[in-house]
């Protein structure tokens, strides 16, 4: 979604690459550009200080809690999927496939973050996303090359979310009157302006916007790969989020009848010269669902405040329960009862049998198992760099780091890429499958990996006394602190932290830290 600022990354392209020709796959060269500043969105300059344009007062702050920017949020998704410069990143780049609600958690907590009304913490997090969306550049398919940080790019992704925002206003039965759109349209300009982007790549009115938006959705939207994934494979094959992780009979009974719900409504919400142009498919009805679903989730605005509150929702569907939050027992309970009734359905439905997990699962498991389970972060069935980044930057966002531990991070990462294509990539080809990785069943922990064991330890470790304490441990892992309490102070020292990492990527042992930090759905 938003974007990042470059941060040093070291500059190399895969074996056999040629050369001055981008790389689908290579790693991206960064370079070091300063935070943008604090400057007005366009057309801000008559918006009196009474009426903010973020936080408290917004009008996208009085819409955030609308339960209706769930679907909101699913159709702006597919709009920025069918671009081919955003497909092509996301394809390559995301994680969206195999861990698609850590992407919606980590989008929820930045559009908090970039919508909030402390000026340092949004300008702190348009760094952080400009630095993490210059990282993020290559070539399609048909070698056709796309950037993250291209102006016209990130114009596009505000573009879809206000967009639809207006629509899911219109489809739930309350159009926003006109000085409240341009009141919202000039919020999005004055995020986009946060990003470090100049005036000009969204249009500076309200009434010049339409066609802008509408010429976009007919020149330059396709019916890109990433498209096809999120609406014909994602809701059918869409994990458990982790509150009902564990729980597989009675997600997949929901999820039979929901993924194709979901998906026809969102088709049914698109522009209908998209829809035709990109040959999707028109279902009897579909308008009339997407429509009353649309006017069912805006009558949640009646239940009361607490109730919808978005960020208690998504605490709620994120949390583990292996967490010390207070909510975890309550949750527990939940579970329990929500397991005797994935054996009834059991008994009364045809859904194929679906393994209830042991409660102490087996120390160890296959090459193969890792490798699919931590190894390939976006899910493509190979491990090469995006996968590798994927890890740097969701523990980077873990622990909110500032530029040069991101950096140091990231570049940790780099050099145990480097090691693991010159040790597993046998037939040359730049990336790692399944195959190769559980042929060679390597011993990961040389010194490349080492690094970044010691790299992700300084970073935990605040405040540098060399031991990680219960805050630092909640910060990363987001569970109760679960260390031995005979070392001393009850914290986890430099030597056990790299010990447990160093196993736990090596593939040598299961962990109750380690495996939901880089497995989590």
């Amino acid at each position: 979604m938003p974007a990042h600022l470059p941060a040093a990354q070291p500059s190399f392209r895969r074996s056999g690459t040629p050369t001055g020709t981008p790389s689908r796959r290579s790693i991206p060269t960064v370079t070091n550009t300063a935070a943008p500043t604090s400057s007005p969105g366009p057309g801000t300059s008559d918006i009196p200080s009474a009426d903010p344009l973020f936080g408290p007062g917004s009008q996208f702050n009085a819409l955030f809690n609308d339960p209706r920017w769930a679907l909101a949020m699913i159709r702006a998704t597919v709009l920025e999927a069918a671009h081919p410069q955003i497909g092509a990143a996301l394809l390559d780049n995301s994680t969206f496939v195999a861990h698609p609600w850590r992407r919606l958690r980590n989008t929820f907590q930045s559009m908090q973050r970039m919508f909030c009304a402390d000026d340092h913490a949004r300008q702190r997090e348009a760094a952080r996303l400009n630095r993490l969306h210059a990282r993020l550049n290559g070539t399609d398919a048909r070698s056709r090359p796309y950037d993250a940080m291209e102006p016209g790019v990130r114009a596009w992704v505000v573009a879809t979310l206000f967009e639809s925002a207006v629509t899911m206003c219109r489809l739930g039965g309350q159009p926003l009157e006109q000085a409240t759109m341009e009141k919202l349209y000039t919020e999005f300009q004055a995020f986009l302006a946060t990003m470090g982007d100049q005036a000009g790549h969204l249009p500076p009115t309200l009434n010049e916007f339409w066609p802008y938006f509408d010429r976009t959705v007919e020149e330059e939207l396709e019916n890109t790969e990433a498209l096809r994934i999120i609406l014909y494979k994602l809701f059918d094959h869409l994990p458990a989020p982790p509150v009902l992780d564990g729980l597989p009979t009675v997600w997949a009974a929901g999820r039979t009848l929901a993924g194709p719900v979901i998906g026809a409504i969102t088709v049914a919400s698109l522009p209908e010269p998209f829809r035709r142009k990109a040959g999707l498919p028109e279902i009897p009805g579909a308008q009339t669902l997407m429509q009353s679903a649309y006017l069912a989730a805006g009558l949640a605005r009646f239940l009361p405040d607490n109730w919808i509150q978005a960020e208690g929702i998504a605490g709620l569907l994120f949390l583990s329960p292996d967490s010390d939050d207070p909510r975890a027992r309550s949750v527990t309970t939940v579970r329990d009862v929500m397991k005797r009734a994935g054996a009834f359905i059991r008994l009364i439905t045809p859904l194929p049998a679906q393994p209830e997990p042991t409660r102490a699962p087996a120390p160890r498991r296959s090459a193969e198992e890792f490798f699919h389970a931590v190894l390939d972060q976006t899910g493509d069935g190979y491990l090469d760099w995006p996968d590798l980044a994927a890890m740097a930057r969701e523990l980077s966002g873990r622990l909110d780091l500032d530029e040069p531990q991101e950096t140091r991070l990231y570049d940790a990462y780099a050099q145990w890429w480097k090691e693991l294509q010159t040790a597993l990539d046998a037939d040359g080809d730049g990336r790692v499958s399944a195959q190769e990785y559980a042929a060679a069943v390597p011993s990961l922990a040389g010194p490349a990996l080492i690094r970044v064991a010691e790299v992700l330890f300084d970073a935990t470790d605040k405040d540098g006394n060399q031991t990680i304490d219960a805050d630092e441990y909640r910060a990363l892992f987001r569970t109760g602190f679960q260390r031995d309490m005979d070392s001393p102070g009850g914290t986890y020292s430099r030597s056990a932290f790299l010990n447990d990492f160093l196993s736990f990527m090596a593939g040598r042992q299961r962990s109750t830290a380690y495996d939901p930090l880089l497995t989590e759905a």
